[in-house]
């Protein structure tokens, strides 16, 4: 079975619909922000998450797959990886943004091969 990067894990406790917009973020190892836009589109679901003064006030995009699972009673989301695997991913430029192809395929082959993937 090949994993989806670019979708929610059914264990993930995601429900289709749910606005997960201002849901804080928790990596493995503390909190990175806040989300401040989702998508549940199939085969491109993510995240992009405000990470305020933690990097400066910049943005990135999480996969859906990156998502361990969600606390709906206190709105926070917890991902799979640290703060550090995030810091270091490619920088998410809000121009291109989620739609440009070549980011999606950098973002992907970043958080790829964690997961097993290429």
């Amino acid at each position: 079975m090949t994993y989806e990067i670019w979708e929610y894990r059914p264990s993930s406790n995601y429900s289709a619909g749910a606005s997960l917009v201002g849901y804080k973020v928790e990596a493995t190892d503390g909190s990175i922000g806040k989300v401040d836009e989702a998508s549940e589109q199939v085969g491109s679901a993510y995240l992009i998450v405000d990470t305020g003064l933690w990097i400066f006030g910049k943005k990135v995009m999480l996969p859906g797959g990156t998502i361990d699972r969600i606390d709906t009673e206190q709105e926070k989301i917890y991902v799979d990886r640290t703060k550090e695997e995030i810091k270091n991913a490619p920088e998410y430029d809000p121009d291109k943004g989620h739609d440009d192809v070549d980011y999606r395929e950098r973002i992907g082959g970043y958080y790829g091969p964690f997961y097993g993937g290429a």
